[in-house]
């Protein structure tokens, strides 16, 4: 993991400086794999699969936008 985050970070300030990875969340599922769920900023669907494409090592399994953000706080007991 390590070695392809140093490479997605190059990626977007060399390469494609549009997109922007904020961050992601590595879980490790039932079957013992590693995988990623991964946040970026971008002007399109088409800037995330050219990242990818240069990236390699790696499967993108579905693209979704965020409309938005909500954390515990924002429901408080009553």
């Amino acid at each position: 993991m390590p070695a392809l985050g140093r490479r997605s970070h190059a990626i977007t300030k060399n390469e494609l400086p549009k997109v922007k990875w904020e961050h992601s969340h590595v879980v490790v599922g039932t079957e013992g794999f590693v995988r990623s769920y991964c946040v970026y900023e971008a002007p399109s669907e088409e800037a995330l699969r050219a990242h990818a494409s240069k990236l390699g090592h790696h499967t993108i399994d579905g693209l979704h936008e965020i409309v938005g953000d909500m954390t515990p706080t924002d429901f408080p007991p009553v």
